[in-house]
This record gives C-alpha cells, sequence and structure tokens, in this order.
C-alpha cells in the first residue's frame, strides 16, 4: 500500500456534525480532500447548503444533512437516509456542541442538561445508529470531538467540562466493543483554537497572550490544524489506533 493510498478515503461516506462552520467545516473539508463523500451537519439548512457550495466549489463530493442532534427522531432518520442514499456509512465525525460559561452559583439545572444533551449524550446515540450501519460492511470509524478541558479543569466550564471528560469514556468503551466489527472509536481533543465559541476568549488580548505562553508553538490552533487527525483516524493510515483521545493543543498539555 503507497503512503497515498494509506490516506485516501475514496468510496468512503462521512457523516459530520456540526460542520457548517468552524473545527466542524474543516475536518470536514479535510475527508473530502482525501476523496470521501461527506455529509455536512448543521442545525440551520441554508448556513449548511453556503459551506457545501465551498466545497464543492472546490471540487469535493459533499451532501447536507439538516437536523439537530439533539433530536434523537431526527438523527436516526438522518443516518437512515444517508445509507440508504449511498449504501453505506464509513465514517461519523460527531463533532457538534454546545458550552456554557457561568460561576457555579449561576449554573441551573436547565444549563447543565443542554450541555450534557448536545456534548455526549447526542454523540452516543448518532454512535449507536451509525455502529449498526458499519457492522454490515465490517468497517467503520466513529470520531468525537472531545477536549483538553477533559483532562484539565477551568473555571466556569463546569458542564462543558464533564461532558467531554464523559465523551472521552464513552470512547473508549465503543472502542472496546465494536472493535472485534472492525469498528475504530477516538477522540480528538482541541486545545485553545480560534472559532465562533472562543470569541468571548479572543476578545481579550491579555488572555490570549497568557495562552501563546503556555503553548509550545506560541499561537492558538487554526481549524485547518484538525484536518490531518481526522483524515488519520479516518483512513487505513489509522487502522490500528482505537479507544484513544489525542490532545491537538499545541503542546499546551506538555508543558509547563
Amino acid at each position: 500500500m503507497t503512503g497515498s493510498s494509506l490516506f485516501s478515503l475514496k468510496g468512503r461516506t462521512a457523516l459530520v456534525t456540526g460542520a457548517s462552520r468552524g473545527l466542524g467545516f474543516a475536518m470536514a473539508e479535510g475527508l473530502a480532500e482525501a476523496g470521501a463523500t461527506v455529509f455536512l451537519n448543521g442545525r440551520d439548512a441554508d448556513t449548511l447548503q453556503t459551506a457545501a457550495a465551498l466545497l464543492r466549489d472546490r471540487g469535493h463530493a459533499v451532501e447536507t444533512a439538516p437536523f439537530d442532534v439533539t433530536d434523537h427522531a431526527a438523527a436516526q432518520a438522518a443516518v437512515a437516509d444517508v445509507t440508504a442514499r449511498m449504501g453505506r456509512l464509513d465514517i461519523l465525525l460527531a463533532n457538534a456542541g454546545h458550552t456554557h460559561r457561568a460561576p457555579l452559583a449561576d449554573w441551573t439545572l436547565e444549563d447543565w442538561r443542554r450541555i450534557v444533551d448536545a456534548d455526549v449524550t447526542a454523540s452516543f446515540f448518532l454512535a449507536q445508529e451509525a455502529a449498526a450501519a458499519m457492522r454490515r460492511h465490517g468497517f467503520g470509524r466513529i470520531i468525537f470531538t472531545t477536549s483538553i478541558t477533559a483532562t484539565r479543569g477551568r473555571a466556569t466550564i463546569h458542564g462543558y467540562a464533564a461532558a467531554k471528560a464523559a465523551l472521552a469514556a464513552v470512547t473508549r468503551s465503543l472502542a472496546a466493543e465494536l472493535g472485534s466489527d472492525g469498528i475504530t472509536c477516538n477522540a480528538i481533543a482541541p486545545g485553545y483554537f480560534e472559532t465562533d465559541l472562543t470569541v468571548p476568549l479572543l476578545v481579550r488580548p491579555e488572555f490570549v497572550a497568557w495562552v501563546n505562553s503556555r503553548v509550545a508553538l506560541r499561537r492558538w490552533g487554526r481549524p485547518r490544524d484538525l484536518a490531518g487527525i481526522a483524515v488519520l483516524l479516518a483512513s487505513e493510515a489509522g487502522a490500528y489506533i482505537t479507544g484513544q483521545e489525542i490532545a491537538v493543543d499545541g503542546g499546551l498539555t506538555t508543558t509547563l
């Protein structure tokens, strides 16, 4: 097998949630560049069409799958639709999620449930649906987006940190169960990236400078920095990697 074919996704079908912008869009673009037909998911159909048009203009095979990942019936229907249209679903990259920042005393039960529902429960049940489709072909790649906050504490994001830590644990348990079916399950744990979610942090020059001083590469991540790891975990190059949570953080979690 040549180096190029190791990373080829030609003939593969992928569903990427939260893919209309930011990290999800960048990872979806990476999968498409490697040859996969990629279904972009998001809640807003118009925003998705704009994202899809950008990738089609670059010569990629892209479709859209607008649904709310927290709507279990809609998620089931979407996986069934992708499978019916393409004959298979090879890759699920469950990236959609939310964050919420508030001091401990200000958190409500609704805040907590909303974050956990979007960031771990939705991904788990999407994986359940995807695995059923993957088992029929004896091949599958399930990839979750977690966060370095799953293992590193930060004030005010309690629900987000809890959900991402839970999703990291789900990654390991699914890997243990699905390996005999030819399905791998891994997680990508981004550090500090320049996205819409981090705008409240990016507008604080002192915080940006503090992060840069802690990151070995001395900069925040850019969405494109996640494309390569997504392709690795989805391709034959990553065939013997499973149950892992891989930090992509410029060295933040490995430096003092």
